[in-house]
């Protein structure tokens, strides 16, 4: 049993969307009432991965969303729970019980639609009274609409891979990113005069749509204008694996092994397959120059 009194969030937060942040702001808020720590309790892996089989291409990775959450939702205690099959068959009393004894909760936050416990029986209106009756505080934290839709992750997840960055920023309440360190490439872009950045998708993180995007690069000095371009390089082979590939406008260094936050902000154009190497680089230079519009025209969006 834990000394620590927490006001803890309860849900599995993919994105840190607007709908996580009401949850968190509703935690922050009861833990300045009882002088407690704000939480959020969360999973390694995706409920559906264990309990339907079914794997879900996430908005990003477990690290990116702890940050995520200490980010966008100001809260910096973060507990990772591992999701496996003798965690899915834990009756709902009993991982409430676990919440409250051995992490200190005095007061716990969730979502309408959120359930826990085997075959989900443990519904927010359960948790509710069982929190009730055992002297626990309880809230439950309605959905958020934006445009007349839900706000959910499923929802964001299809505009990542539709490649409407913009919209699905507005869903989130912060752009879209995608981190890991900085891998050495082909050098193609350095040969051409036009040297980029590159990584792979994280495991288990969904990837956009194929194409070139404005972006920006967070890197250990700040936030530098960037355009990026996620695909398979057509131009050079038919196939291959996804690589994120960007050229940071106006910066000159060496980044090799230093993680890199990269924000899609917006999506310029498709991924194409160009018959030389003369033209892909008339093209990279093309939309160098669309980012800087982009940028210009749009400084108080971003």
């Amino acid at each position: 049993m834990t000394e620590k009194k927490r006001v803890a969030a309860l849900g599995f937060f993919d994105g840190v969307h607007l709908g996580h942040q009401a949850l968190m702001a509703r935690a922050r808020q009861r833990a300045a009432e009882l002088d407690a720590t704000p939480a959020v309790i969360t999973f390694d892996a995706h409920p559906d991965l264990i309990v339907r089989g079914v794997d879900v291409p996430l908005l990003e990775s477990m690290d990116d969303r702890r940050e995520l959450i200490a980010r966008a939702g100001g809260i910096e205690d973060v507990l990772f729970l591992h999701f496996d099959q003798t965690f899915m068959q834990t009756p709902w009393e009993d991982f409430v019980r676990s919440v409250v004894r051995d992490m200190g909760a005095v007061h716990l936050v969730m979502g309408r639609d959120f359930s826990c416990g085997w075959r989900g029986l443990g519904t927010a209106e359960r948790v509710a009274d069982w929190c009730d009756s055992h002297g626990v505080g309880f809230d439950i934290v309605e959905q958020v609409t934006l445009d007349g839709v839900v706000v959910s992750s499923t929802y964001i997840r299809s505009l990542v891979t539709a490649g409407e960055m913009e919209r699905a920023a507005r869903f989130l309440g912060h752009p879209y990113s995608v981190s890991h360190t900085v891998v050495h490439g082909f050098q193609r872009g350095r040969r051409m005069g036009i040297p980029t950045i590159n990584f792979p998708i994280p495991d288990g993180v969904i990837v956009p749509r194929h194409g070139v995007y404005a972006a920006r690069a967070w890197l250990p000095d700040g936030p530098h204008a960037a355009v990026t371009n996620i695909g398979v390089r057509p131009t050079f082979q038919s196939d291959g694996p996804v690589t994120v590939e960007t050229n940071l406008l106006d910066y000159t260094g060496q980044l090799y092994g230093v993680r890199v936050r990269l924000e899609l902000l917006a999506f310029l154009r498709d991924e194409a397959k160009f018959a030389s190497q003369q033209a892909l680089a008339a093209q990279i230079s093309a939309d160098i120059d669309h980012a800087r519009r982009w940028f210009r025209e749009g400084e108080s969006r971003v």
